[in-house]
């Protein structure tokens, strides 16, 4: 069986991604532009730009209008997802808060076992982002679940939890409009950084089985909107 054959805007891409590796830069860092990458490979510009928009479809890479090419928050993930997923049958929004239901209280749990000062910092700078409407691109801030898998000290749960709000950002969305009480999120969010901070596992489980029911359940009690038309 014929193996497939990398095409050269595949190759070029894996080359852009060893740059970003081999120059140390981070999500969020401007890159060069696509004319000094296509002098430095000695390429087309449109064939650096191909490239560049394979690594733009996983994350890799964002383009900011007027500004330049950056480094993305995908970079640094090993789980990709895709972006373009169509919506799903059911209610996908439920779905969503149960899958996380099962996940995140045994992470927790993890987290208040392990973690570190830096990651514990982290994780209270995250707390109020509850107050804020979410976002889910490179400048975003750290998600509070996000920090609290991190928490853990294993970075594939740090990314599962971090791929699973990704690709389903919109329906992450629609779970604030139906849990809509910020002050609470942001309250119960509190509880859980105050159990990992004590290292009171059984407490940031629990806690953070109950934060997650109170969402899934006001998730259940409120109709699709597809339902309401």
């Amino acid at each position: 069986m014929n193996k497939h054959a990398p095409s050269l805007s595949e190759r070029l891409a894996d080359d852009i991604v060893e740059i970003i590796r081999s120059d140390h830069l981070e999500p969020g860092d401007l890159m060069a532009s696509s004319r000094e990458l296509a002098q430095r490979f000695d390429v087309t510009t449109p064939t650096v730009r191909e490239a560049l928009r394979r690594l733009e479809a996983t994350g890799v890479v964002e383009f900011r209008h007027g500004s330049g090419t950056y480094v993305g928050a995908g970079f640094s993930r090993t789980l990709l997802v895709n972006p373009h997923l169509p919506r799903e049958s059911g209610d996908s929004v439920l779905e969503l808060a149960e899958a996380r239901l099962v996940l995140e209280p045994p992470i927790a749990a993890a987290a208040a076992a392990v973690r570190d000062d830096d990651q514990l910092a982290r994780l209270e700078r995250s707390t109020v982002n509850a107050l804020h409407p979410p976002r889910f691109d490179g400048d975003a801030p750290v998600h509070f679940h996000v920090a609290l898998a991190a928490a853990s000290g294993n970075t594939l749960l740090r990314e599962t939890v971090e791929a699973l709000l990704y690709v389903r950002s919109r329906e992450q969305v629609e779970i604030r409009h139906r849990y809509h009480d910020r002050e609470r999120d942001h309250a119960e969010h509190m509880e859980i950084y105050t159990a990992v901070r004590d290292r009171d596992a059984e407490a940031a489980e629990r806690l953070t089985r109950l934060h997650l029911t109170a969402i899934r359940d006001a998730v259940a009690a409120v109709p699709r909107r597809d339902e309401e038309r």
